[in-house]
């Protein structure tokens, strides 16, 4: 990462499925908001500043999550994924890397998001894609006869052929600020939707002769988000999933690791068990030989 990284974290959506008055990128998992999951793992990758754009529900999620180190930016109107970038951009210089996250796909991690940065270099968009079995709903790689990325066509845009597509796009992105501000100048909000979408940044590239380039996401929980309770469930269980492989692999005996649950911090040392039902919040140490029934 040889340029200086900025990166955007849009979180203005409103989230009408969540059937909710808290604004979406504040519902919890493990016990802190989605947002600051997004944030929390921006700071691994060192950048300059984090930037999270907010609009649905005002002023109630900077205040929330005041302690965060981020730059807050309204986006007063939401007029889609391309304008809330660009009400980031004159804040950014041309010689940065802009990397773009979302405040609602809570479990992307570092070694993920460093491998984007690096695949942008500088020079190139990079862009993070997967391969689903069912792709509905997701924006669709479109590739020229030689593999290269050519365009990003959204579902309500796309015709049956494109929507046969199984490489979507998880909407996060990499890219040197110079050439995103032009690209941003340039998208229309001639579409289905009647928004300035930021996947239009691809075609434009491919315009000005910019190389488009894909970053594979070999695990499909990485990039999914949250629209609702059922997908805010499943990620829940799949975070604690993922706490459970740690501990087992650090010694730790989970008589069921299925019904193990870390809202914070655990440190352990030698032959720790942990019985069925355990929640543990707040920053836990365990010795060595503790078992907590």
């Amino acid at each position: 990462m040889s340029r200086q990284l900025s990166i955007v974290v849009l979180a203005a959506g409103q989230g009408t499925r969540m059937k909710s008055d808290l604004p979406k990128v504040l519902h919890r998992i493990a016990g802190r908001p989605m947002l600051e999951h997004v944030v929390r793992t921006a700071e691994a990758l060192q950048p300059h500043k984090i930037h999270v754009v907010y609009g649905h529900g005002g002023e109630r999620v900077p205040e929330a999550l005041a302690h965060l180190p981020v730059d807050w930016v309204l986006q007063a109107e939401q007029r889609g994924t391309g304008h809330a970038v660009s009400q980031v951009m004159p804040q950014i210089g041309d010689d940065e890397t802009v990397l773009v996250l979302y405040g609602d796909v809570p479990l992307i991690r570092a070694e993920t998001l460093r491998h984007l940065v690096a695949a942008s270099d500088g020079e190139r968009l990079a862009l993070l894609t997967a391969r689903l079995d069912d792709p509905s709903g997701y924006g669709r790689i479109v590739r020229d006869e030689t593999g290269q990325v050519q365009a990003i066509v959204e579902e309500k845009d796309a015709d049956a052929a494109q929507r046969a597509i199984d490489e979507i796009n998880t909407g996060m992105m990499a890219a040197p600020a110079r050439h995103l501000r032009h690209w941003l100048a340039r998208v229309t909000d001639d579409n289905a939707q009647g928004e300035f979408y930021l996947t239009d940044c691809v075609a434009l590239a491919r315009e000005d002769g910019v190389e488009a380039v894909a970053v594979a996401c070999d695990d499909p929980v990485e990039i999914e988000g949250v629209n609702n309770r059922l997908q805010l469930a499943r990620l829940e269980r799949a975070y604690q999933r993922r706490q459970a492989q740690r501990l087992l692999l650090e010694g730790v005996t989970l008589l069921d690791p299925d019904r193990f649950d870390l809202r914070g911090t655990l440190s352990v040392g030698r032959d720790v068990e942990i019985d069925v039902g355990v929640i543990i919040e707040g920053h836990v140490e365990l010795g060595d030989g503790c078992r907590i029934g």
